[in-house]
């Protein structure tokens, strides 16, 4: 069958059916005859040194640095490397399926656009020209709580294409319900709670460059297009919670008072002279996350909203134990890409842990670490139903925009196709831990 489910047609039988993996692999080399080269490297390694050369310090810093000193980022790729993929021989793999259901739209392929906060560092499109790449190729774009753009902005470029959204559970219950209602409204077919952010880690490279984007009011259109968070900034004003009161007057502060002027909606000028650009930027600081977030909160969202619900953060079998209890439709598990804590389990292992527990009861997508079509392979093999992509696409989107974010994930389903193949295996349904060995 194609990757889109579909049995190929006699006439697509005869024509040789390519699939995405040989379909991508003609595409450049055809491009090659003609002295073109891909926009963006279609190796991990490459890809994220050239977006390094491109990237602002500050960008770089926020996008690929990790916790402490990096040792969960590490261990992430760590435990990609000790499962190896073991072929099998003689099978007819001449036409291979991709495509999953989630939640009742059916994808062609197991991946997905994760979300990734102030995307602008390092494109100027930022959450928009993710969007669009995701719509190219018909899979989920996860939007991120802090975006650059709303929302609704992206949705609008999405077109019917799918789309999630992504909480972080704020101090405030009525703006996480707006959150919700928005989220509802534009489209998105499910709800990801990040549980591992109630408050930032130990980040070295951000603390010596002493940057922070949220502070330049990058990052946080979700907020400052929402109506409930401007109510609580301009309640916050009136008692005087925020001020402009003891600023320090630097050339380093009037920039900061210019980035937050330009992203706050309204006239530039007329921000410069408003209190509410500079009072909403601190309000965020103080309540987007809730260091108190427990079990008794998650279990509040069946009443909050109608959409199906995962919980992102999850590392601890027992923790995948209380998710079900709690009714939960799909588990992520995720160390955050090795940005929270530093030393902490692989996703990669912790999913060989939650699989089992699992056991078909919720959805369960891995995040931190995938790199490659092979990194996929394994993911699903060890019981993973699909993956969110992060850093690749956003090196992709740094180099080269919208385009450069799709061919980045465009390459891992390709890859992801021809291993699949190359594996003896027709379908990502007939993956199991017997395609691999550890190490």
């Amino acid at each position: 069958m194609a990757s889109n489910g579909r049995a190929p047609a006699a006439s697509e039988a005869r024509a040789g059916w390519r699939g995405p993996g040989r379909a991508r692999q003609d595409e450049i080399y055809r491009a090659g005859i003609h002295g073109r080269r891909p926009i963006v490297p279609t190796d991990f390694t490459t890809l994220e040194r050239r977006a390094r050369r491109k990237a602002r310090a500050a960008g770089w810093a926020y996008a690929a640095a990790a916790a402490g000193e990096g040792a969960t980022m590490r261990a992430n790729r760590e435990a990609f490397e000790r499962w190896k993929i073991v072929p099998r021989m003689l099978r007819d793999v001449s036409h291979r399926e991709l495509d999953v259901e989630l939640f009742g739209r059916r994808l062609p392929a197991p991946v997905l656009f994760g979300p990734v906060g102030a995307a602008e560092l390092l494109h100027p499109e930022a959450d928009l020209a993710i969007a669009r790449a995701a719509a190219a190729l018909g899979i989920p774009y996860v939007f991120t709580s802090q975006a650059c753009a709303p929302m609704e902005a992206c949705a609008r470029e999405m077109g019917d294409a799918p789309r999630w959204f992504q909480l972080y559970w704020s101090t405030d219950d009525a703006l996480v319900d707006s959150f919700l209602a928005r989220a509802a409204a534009a489209g998105a077919e499910a709800i990801v709670v990040t549980l591992d952010t109630t408050m930032l880690g130990w980040r070295p490279q951000d603390l010596n460059l002493g940057s922070l984007p949220f502070a330049r009011g990058q990052g946080i259109a979700q907020y400052t297009s929402d109506s409930r968070f401007l109510e609580i900034v301009r309640q916050r004003i009136a008692a005087a919670a925020v001020s402009g009161k003891d600023v320090e007057i630097t050339l380093g502060a009037i920039r900061t008072l210019l980035s937050i002027a330009r992203r706050f909606p309204g006239r530039l000028l007329d921000n410069l002279r408003s209190p509410e650009p500079r009072a909403a930027v601190e309000t965020f600081l103080e309540i987007y996350s809730r260091p108190s977030l427990t079990w008794a909160d998650i279990e509040t969202l069946r009443d909050r909203t109608a959409l199906p619900v995962l919980l992102k953060g999850i590392l601890h079998p027992d923790d995948a134990r209380r998710a079900l209890d709690a009714g939960v439709d799909g588990i992520v598990v995720s160390n955050h890409g090795g940005r929270q804590v530093d030393g902490a389990i692989a996703s990669l292992d912790a999913l060989v842990e939650i699989a089992p527990v699992v056991d078909g009861r919720a959805k369960l997508l891995l995040d931190s670490g995938v790199r490659s079509g092979a990194d996929v392979f394994k993911a699903l093999a060890l019981g993973a139903d699909a993956v969110l992509i992060g850093r690749p696409y956003l090196y992709g989107l740094a180099l080269a925009g919208q385009a450069g974010a799709r061919e980045v994930i465009a390459n891992i389903i390709a890859e992801l196709d021809l291993t699949l193949g190359l594996s003896g295996l027709a379908s990502v349904d007939e993956l199991g831990p017997g395609a691999l060995r550890r190490i």
